[in-house]
């Protein structure tokens, strides 16, 4: 495994090189990094791959972005990072925020994606009103931020509305892109997809059901679900020999 840092769009940037062979790209969830997907990585290589791992720029031991990005802004910086690296065709992974990122990739520069791996993919992002109160408190505590009590102020929001959001776990410019990230729903742009597609998702998966992974297949022509028993959100860390013996059956 080799780990190295380069410059792209003006980002340093982090990521894992692991193995020899055809090229797979792991785009990794939200609040997550590389080292958490090394372990799929590893026996992926044995099998004759060579896995590539970022840490998404604001991850691990990549900077944060200088600025608000949405998934249009992560996609551009993919674009950047393959050029770079002079990728050619690969296999393309994307978990939770990464699959909604790999989406985009995919209808970006399909030419460059010889197959699309969604897991538990977060790809619907529909605005109800418990989302609506989301937005507003938050923008209003970021205005009340420097008066007398504010923690505990914030500390409540998070109990009663975030309880189960990532936004309570991020901090500075993070918080924005993490707002911004959400707003955009992909329900209308994945029957625009013309790449094999493979949905995986966990059985137990609280955070996107699976329901969901239906709707992306119904929605995906010809893709095809492996749904996982008894894993939830993060198959990668659950049961990694599952997934990587999911992955082997499709990357061919």
């Amino acid at each position: 495994m080799i780990e190295e840092k380069i410059l792209i769009q003006g980002v340093e940037t982090n990521y894992k090189n692991i193995g020899k062979g055809k090229l797979l790209l792991i785009l990794h969830g939200w609040g997550s990094n590389s080292e958490k997907w090394q372990g799929i990585g590893e026996l992926l290589s044995k099998n004759g791959m060579k896995v590539i791992i970022l840490d998404l720029p604001g991850f691990g031991n990549s900077q944060k972005p200088s600025k608000v990005w949405g998934l249009d802004d992560y996609c551009q910086f993919i674009w950047g990072f393959i050029n770079f690296l002079n990728l050619e065709k690969f296999y393309l992974l994307g978990h939770s925020f990464g699959g909604a990122l790999a989406v985009k990739c995919a209808l970006r520069f399909p030419e460059k994606i010889e197959k699309l791996f969604l897991v538990g993919a977060a790809c619907f992002r529909r605005k109800a009103l418990k989302k609506k109160i989301f937005y507003g408190i938050a923008k209003i505590l970021k205005v009340f931020s420097f008066f007398p009590g504010y923690q505990s102020l914030r500390k409540g929001f998070y109990k009663l509305i975030v309880r189960k959001s990532d936004y309570s776990y991020t901090e500075g410019i993070m918080k924005d892109i993490y707002l911004k990230i959400i707003r955009e729903d992909l329900s209308e742009i994945l029957s625009r997809i013309q790449i094999p597609t493979i949905i995986i998702w966990g059985e137990k998966d609280k955070i996107k059901s699976v329901k969901e992974a239906r709707l992306i297949q119904e929605k995906i022509k010809d893709s095809k679900l492996e749904v996982l028993p008894e894993i939830g959100h993060s198959p990668h860390l659950e049961n990694p020999k599952k997934l990587a013996n999911i992955l082997k059956k499709f990357l061919k």
